[in-house]
Formats: structure tokens, sequence, C-alpha cells
């Protein structure tokens, strides 16, 4: 293999493709990246057997070949190189990369390509296509509501339901659901659903991170795999085997109570709450009170601490039905205030002790359920 590439592009593609490679296993290749030239540019492929990610760069092919390179060694060393320009030549028999740059010269020792586990080579003619930037933020939306408990498998996943035009995403870790819905251009007959690992989306954002044309999503039959195009970029991913909740039966049907309140306002007031609140159990109280026809209503927000003290923020509210002291977990309701695109945000609430549901004003494709926690 001889190959030149741009430094700039290299150190791009690594670090597209690091996040996938395993820093702890009994295989020794799986911490190394695979370089292999294909039609005229240079692949590059990460994988930790669950999650894997392919990025092609542009690059000046003199001879064909390929070898693994120890991922961070040549990640910190593509970081380092003093000319934008890098030379790439491996001899095949000792399988060593020696990497020139400007006066610098290196040699790495690689291990064969041969032992690199294969990724999937899917067929994207009929994929599903769903625009970049809804994507982006469905994932932003709804993946941070999965659960890290390994305990549950299933709930460290997201649902990605698609049926005809439509497509959703619903993650829950047993204290709040996040479900987001988006609008497809064509129509996806039979229904698909499967268990994406919540981790895989996360990256698949952060690939994607341009926003620009289609996300591509095939999965290929009797694999239990996933595998998504974007760009000049492809991901992996094991799909989580289980039966998801019905998150729709967690949902409330009504509320006593529908409070209009300033997204900005209330995310910042719970941003306060949460100084002191972080001390004890992460309690903030939502005292809501509907002050007449003709002033407007208004939202206590307060945290109490024994060892920090104690805070309070009144926020202007337009409340419709009942008043109501009401508890949350001010993590969770910062967390969701953060995702949400909207200048106001809806509050519905029954009672202390039911869920309630946050949604974008304007907005009825994202809803957010969160349990309340004891007033004490």
């Amino acid at each position: 293999m001889r190959v030149t590439v741009l430094q700039e592009n290299l150190a791009r593609g690594l670090s597209v493709v690091s996040r996938a490679v395993s820093p702890r296993s009994t295989l020794p290749v799986l911490a190394n990246v695979l370089i292999a030239t294909d039609e005229g540019r240079l692949r590059l492929s990460a994988t930790n057997l669950e999650l894997g990610i392919t990025c092609w760069i542009g690059a000046k092919v003199e001879v064909e070949g390929s070898t693994t390179v120890p991922a961070r060694t040549f990640a910190d060393l593509v970081g380092q190189l003093p000319d934008p320009q890098v030379s790439l030549s491996l001899d095949t028999r000792t399988q060593t990369l020696n990497l020139r740059s400007g006066a610098s010269t290196n040699d790495i020792k690689c291990i064969d390509a041969q032992e690199f586990p294969p990724l999937p080579v899917p067929d994207f003619e009929n994929a599903i296509q769903i625009n970049v930037a809804d994507f982006k933020e469905m994932i932003q939306q709804v993946a941070f509501a999965a659960s890290n408990d390994e305990a549950r498998p299933v709930l460290m996943g997201v649902l990605v339901n698609v049926d005809k035009d439509t497509v959703t995403m619903a993650a829950a870790d047993g204290f709040r659901l996040s479900v987001r819905k988006a609008t497809l251009s064509t129509n996806i007959s039979p229904a698909v659903s499967a268990i994406i690992p919540a981790r895989a989306l996360l990256e698949l954002a952060r690939i994607a991170a341009d926003g620009e044309g289609m996300v591509q999503m095939v999965l290929p039959k009797g694999r239990g795999q996933v595998v998504f195009r974007v760009k000049d970029a492809e991901l992996v991913s094991q799909l989580i085997d289980g039966t998801f909740p019905d998150y729709q039966q967690i949902i409330p049907r009504s509320y006593k109570s529908r409070t209009l309140v300033s997204t900005a306002s209330l995310l910042k007031a719970c941003k306060q709450a949460e100084i002191f609140a972080r001390e004890g159990s992460n309690v903030v109280r939502l005292n809501i009170k509907n002050s007449g026809e003709l002033q407007p209503g208004e939202v206590e927000i307060s945290a109490h601490s024994e060892e920090t003290g104690s805070n309070e923020t009144i926020v202007e509210a337009t409340v419709d039905g009942v008043p109501l002291l009401i508890a949350f977990n001010v993590k969770f309701l910062r967390e969701v205030l953060e995702v949400v695109k909207t200048p106001n945000v809806a509050i519905e609430t029954s009672a202390a002790n039911a869920p309630g549901v946050v949604k974008p004003v304007g907005d009825d494709l994202f809803q957010h359920v969160i349990m309340p926690m004891h007033l004490g």
C-alpha cells in the first residue's frame, strides 16, 4: 500500500471512527483502525463488535493495500504532524506502516487486515431515508431519556418505529419517557420496528455533524443489526433483543392543570434550584398557582438542602385549571427543557402523585413524561 492524504482529512477521519475502537478487549486487533484503499479513496474502519464505524476520505492511491494500525498511537501522531501532506507506505512482509510528513518519519507496527472482523456491506437500494437535521433533532430529544442500567438492557435502547410516512422514536428509563415523531417523504411498508442502543444513535448524531442531506437506514434480514449511511460515513450497530414497554400506556390521556411558561425562564430557574437540590435527593418543588382572571398565574420553583440552604424562583405563567404543588427530579426537568426548541413550554399535570407531561407549545411532534417525586 502506498497512499498520500491530507493531514486534516486523516485527522478528521480518525476522530469519526475512533469512538468505536475497543479500549479493553481480548482481541488486540479491536484496538486498531483498519485502513484500506477503496476505489481511489482511503477507508478507515473501527469496531468493538457491538458498534462499527467506517469513514471514507480523499486520497492519492499509488499502490492498493490494507492493514490495521493501533488507533491511539496513529491518532495522536497524526494530530502532531508538521506538514499538511502525509505519505503512508506499508511493508507487507513485516506489517510496518511508514508514515512521512515534512521532516518527520515514523514506523508503526501493525496487525494484518485479515484479522479484522468483517463489517457488513448492506444494500441501500430500499433504504429508509430521513432528513439529517430532523434525525439529529429526534436523537437529541429522545436518547438522553434512555437508561444506563445494564440490568435492563431493553431500556438502554431507543425504540425506532417506521410505519407508512411516520418515524417515531421513544426512550424510557422507568422514571421518564421521551417520544418524538417525524414525517418521511415516502411511505414505508411493511412497518419496521427495532430497539437501537442509545449510544449508537448519539454516535450517529455526532458523525452527521454538518446536518445536510439524508440519513439512510437499513435493517439487513436475519442479522440483528442496523446500518446507517450519512455522507462519507457508515455506522453499524447490533440491535437490542427484547420487548420494549408499551409506552402509550404511560402517557396520561387528560390533565387537570395546564401551565404555559417561558422555556428559557423555567430552565434558568431549574438550573438555580439544581445547585441546592443536588446536595440532597435532586427534588425540586413546583407550586403552580392560578391567580384569578385578571392577574397572570405563576410557578414557584424551590429547592432545599440541609447542607447548603434553599432557593426559590417565581416565574410568570398562564395557568389553565387547578392549582397544584408537585415535585420532580430537577435534573430530569432541566434535561428535557434543554432539548425543547420552542420559546414556550406547556406542563400538563393532574395530581401530586401522577406523572407530568412536558410539551413544546406549537409543536405536536414531541412529548416528555416525568414521574413525580415524593413531596416529603
